[in-house]
């Protein structure tokens, strides 16, 4: 059976081609009772509107911005790469993609760049910023200009529908699940390193995490998380002193999405040569760190599937369509040497 038409729909509702266009395109200067006969002859009809064809038609383009942090090294290159990858394959969609960089610890510098942009050069955004209520209000300003907006790996409590990334919970309850495995201990300290705990990805991976520990491996104590702010001066001071005053030490979990500093540091520490350690995002230092043993395993989030998700989502939202769930499910991957 071929797909209904806007002619059909037309002859179905009892009105002309050009009311059923209006009320597609949701124009003024249709009464409510005509828009209610086009929507039930959608419904009756199963009729699916062609969002490319209608967009290719009015030369419609889409502009997403990517608000990434100014720290971090790799995995940042990472999406970067995805993000240029992800503009030539939906280039047929006329869809563009930018890169802008954005001072995650400065909360209100990432209200003002939300602030600065309009729906008359952007379409969407999608954000990698900590929670705060200054970037949660420029948000919901953003979205009441016309932009759409997604959080982007680190997650907004008021967006929790529209986010990408992986269920940080259990990313955490599974690092504890493999650090309690892989040490074989009867005793012993664990180290969490962090970049941030203003960061809801790394509060929640840290809850999940403590909440499997406590239960699963009650005689494995969990120390306070080391935020290291993105310093290496920082990293360094703290790491070393950590693991000089807690001889107990008997593996260590690196949290945050950019383990090469924490790592590099630990390497240089000769208490720690045998330490299991446990990681964040799959990157060519955390490829390398696998191979050669200083890293254990690593949780990691796809980032190809991550910037092209993103994509979908704001695509949709300006189109008001919906996604398709199991399509956007970011699915949490455990990395050893062995199946990299």
């Amino acid at each position: 059976m071929m797909r209904p038409t806007t002619k059909d729909l037309a002859k179905a509702a009892g009105v002309s081609r050009a009311t059923v266009d209006r009320v597609l395109n949701g124009r003024e200067g249709v009464k409510q009772k005509t828009v209610d006969k086009v929507n039930a002859a959608i419904k009756e009809l199963g009729f699916v509107r062609n969002i490319q064809a209608a967009n290719l038609a009015k030369s419609k383009r889409y502009r997403f911005v990517f608000a990434l942090p100014r720290s971090g090294d790799e995995f940042l290159q990472e999406l970067v790469r995805h993000i240029k990858d992800a503009e030539e394959a939906f280039a047929v969609d006329q869809i563009w993609c930018d890169v802008a960089r954005i001072d995650e610890n400065d909360p209100h510098s990432i209200a003002a760049f939300l602030a600065s942009l309009s729906s008359e050069d952007v379409s969407g955004v999608a954000i990698m910023a900590p929670e705060s209520p200054q970037v949660r209000d420029a948000i919901f300003r953003l979205q009441e200009r016309g932009v759409a907006a997604v959080p982007f790996i680190s997650d907004q409590t008021t967006m929790d529908t529209d986010w990408v990334g992986i269920d940080n919970r259990a990313a955490g309850a599974t690092a504890a699940a493999l650090l309690g495995r892989f040490c074989k201990a009867e005793a012993g300290a664990i180290m969490v390193i962090a970049e941030s705990m203003q960061s809801r990805d790394s509060l929640e991976r840290r809850l999940g995490f403590d909440a499997e520990l406590g239960k699963s491996f009650p005689t494995l104590t969990a120390l306070p998380s080391l935020e290291t702010y993105g310093d290496e001066e920082r990293a360094e001071e703290i790491i070393t002193n950590m693991v000089k005053n807690n001889p107990d030490i008997i593996g260590i979990y690196v949290m945050s999405s950019e383990a090469r500093v924490p790592v590099r540091i630990l390497s240089g520490l000769p208490e720690t040569e045998k330490l299991v350690t446990i990681g964040h995002e799959r990157t060519p230092f955390t490829e390398r760190a696998l191979h050669d043993g200083r890293l254990d395993c690593v949780i990691a989030q796809n980032a190809g599937h991550l910037v092209r998700s993103a994509v979908r989502k704001l695509k949709a939202i300006t189109d008001q369509r919906s996604t398709h769930r199991q399509q956007e499910h970011i699915r949490v991957e455990i990395l050893l040497s062995t199946n990299l």
